[in-house]
């Protein structure tokens, strides 16, 4: 029998802000070792500087990522590939993680290791599929999203208020962008144009 893949309808449209979240496989707690949380800070970092991207905002999870971006560099009539810079965040990401488990020797490589087809091993550390994206096109929209977002520590039991938690640009905008963790990904915030 052939397992269900839900399908999702992707909307790319130049002048909008996304709003992408991708989980880790089956939903596991994965993202809880501060060294794994900073190279994938680092791997946003790239991803969204080679891709012309703005960081709006985000906020690392246990067991998914929240990303608000905005491309800076849409041709006309061309739409933002959100599928390629999601690849671009993911893939080193995974990666990275691999070779440190392989030196490691942890069981956890065999927990996340699967067999594409027989014979053919593959290593997944997000769950597959395009995961979630949206499009904000109104301010109200986007800044219930990046309320949305910062609250998610707290709706978890991580941490009292959004701004407690490291992983996340909470702190960046409760500061009124003072607060800069090296850390962390560049967060660029919202640019002026986004909504005319």
């Amino acid at each position: 029998m052939q397992g269900h893949r839900k399908q999702l309808r992707r909307f790319h449209e130049p002048g909008d802000v996304h709003e992408l979240t991708f989980s880790n496989y089956r939903q596991l707690e994965l993202l809880t070792r501060d060294d794994w949380r900073q190279m994938l800070c680092q791997s946003i970092d790239r991803a969204i500087a080679n891709h012309k991207y703005r960081l709006v905002a985000f906020v690392l999870m246990t067991n998914h990522v929240h990303l608000l971006v905005f491309p800076t560099e849409v041709r006309p009539g061309e739409l933002p590939d959100l599928d390629v810079l999601l690849s671009a965040i993911k893939r080193p990401f995974s990666y990275r993680v691999k070779q440190m488990l392989i030196a490691e020797k942890s069981p956890l490589l065999h927990e996340l290791t699967v067999l594409e087809r027989p014979g053919k091993p593959a290593f997944r550390f997000w769950q597959e599929g395009a995961g979630y994206d949206r499009n904000l096109r109104t301010e109200k929209s986007l800044l219930g999203s990046i309320d949305y977002i910062h609250a998610n520590p707290v709706r978890a039991g991580l941490v009292a208020r959004p701004g407690e938690w490291k992983w996340s640009s909470a702190r960046w905008y409760e500061s009124d962008k003072r607060i800069v963790d090296p850390e962390l990904p560049t967060i660029h915030g919202l640019p002026p144009e986004a909504f005319g």
